[in-house]
C-alpha cells in the first residue's frame, strides 16, 4: 500500500472515530466528585457513550440549540447550555482533530504493525484532551484502560514481523514516567493532578516502544509546551503565576510529538 493511501485511510478512520467522541466528552466533562452526566442538553435521559451530544428524543421532536424545548430543564441542562454543547456540538472539531492526528501517525509509522495500536489509542487521547480542557479532569475510566490497552496491544505488535519497537522498554517507560509524575505530584499536588500521573503511565508505554530517547523527548516536549502556554497566559494577563491549567493536553501533545519523531527515526 502506498504512503498516500495509508494516510488517507488513517485520516478516514480518525474522522469517523472522532465524530463519535462528543457524547462521551459531554458525559465525562463534569467537575471532580460529580457523577457522569445522564441527560442530554435538552434534559432527556442519555444512553450510550458514542455519538453526538444530543439524543434520539431531541431529533424526533426537532429540538436543537436555541429552541424552547432544546434548552431543557433536566439536571445539567443549564451547564450544558453555558458550554455550548448542543446536539451536534463538537462533532466537526473532534473529527478533524482525530483525523489529523491519525494521518500524521500513519505518515510517520508507515505500514509497521504498531500503527494499528496508535490508531486505536488516538481517539482516546483526543477525548482525554477535550475533557481536561473543559473541566480539568482526566477520568479514571479512560486513563487506566489506556495504559493497560497500550501495553497489551504493543505486546501483540511485538509478535508481528517488521515492528520497530521493544515491548520491555515500553513497560519500563510506563513505569518510569508514571513514577516520575507521581514524584512531581507528591512534591507539588497543586501543580500536578493524580490524573496526570495515571495518564503518564500510558504515555510512557507508547513512548518507550521506540526507546528511552523518545521517552525523554516526549516528556520534555510536554513540559515545554505547557510552560510556553502558561507563560503566554501570564504575558497577556489572562492568568497569574499560580493559576492552574489543565496539563493533560500538553502531556498528550508531548507524547504525540515524541511518538512522531520516534516513528520517523525507527
Amino acid at each position: 500500500m502506498s504512503t498516500g493511501a495509508l494516510v488517507a485511510l488513517a485520516a478516514l478512520w480518525g474522522a469517523l472515530s472522532g465524530a463519535l467522541l462528543p457524547r462521551a466528552a459531554y458525559r465525562f466533562a463534569v467537575p471532580s466528585g460529580e457523577p457522569w452526566r445522564e441527560r442530554c442538553p435538552a434534559g432527556h435521559p442519555l444512553r450510550g457513550w458514542i455519538g453526538r451530544t444530543g439524543c434520539g428524543a431531541c431529533g424526533a421532536a426537532g429540538h436543537g440549540p436555541g429552541t424552547e424545548q432544546g434548552r431543557g430543564h433536566g439536571p445539567g441542562a443549564e451547564q450544558a447550555q453555558g458550554s455550548g454543547t448542543g446536539p451536534r456540538a463538537g462533532v466537526l472539531p473532534a473529527a478533524l482533530l482525530t483525523a489529523l492526528t491519525c494521518a500524521a501517525l500513519a505518515a510517520a509509522t508507515g505500514t509497521r504493525p504498531e500503527l494499528a495500536v496508535w490508531l486505536l489509542l488516538a481517539p482516546v487521547g483526543v477525548l482525554l484532551a477535550v475533557v481536561d480542557v473543559r473541566v480539568q479532569r482526566l477520568p479514571d475510566p479512560l486513563t487506566l484502560p489506556l495504559a493497560v490497552a497500550a501495553l497489551a496491544l504493543l505486546g501483540l505488535a511485538a509478535l508481528l514481523p517488521e515492528h520497530a519497537g521493544h515491548w520491555l522498554t515500553a513497560l519500563y517507560g510506563a513505569l518510569a514516567l508514571g513514577a516520575g509524575y507521581y514524584a512531581l505530584y507528591r512534591i507539588n499536588p497543586a501543580g500536578m493532578g493524580f490524573g496526570d500521573v495515571k495518564l503518564a503511565v500510558g504515555a510512557g508505554a507508547v513512548l518507550g516502544w521506540y526507546g528511552w530517547s523518545t521517552v525523554l523527548l516526549g516528556t520534555f516536549a510536554g513540559f515545554l509546551l505547557g510552560a510556553l502556554y502558561g507563560g503566554a497566559l501570564v504575558v497577556v494577563r489572562r492568568a497569574g503565576r499560580r493559576t492552574a491549567i489543565p496539563f493533560g493536553p500538553f502531556l498528550l501533545a508531548g507524547a504525540f510529538t515524541g511518538l512522531l519523531i520516534g516513528a520517523y527515526a525507527a
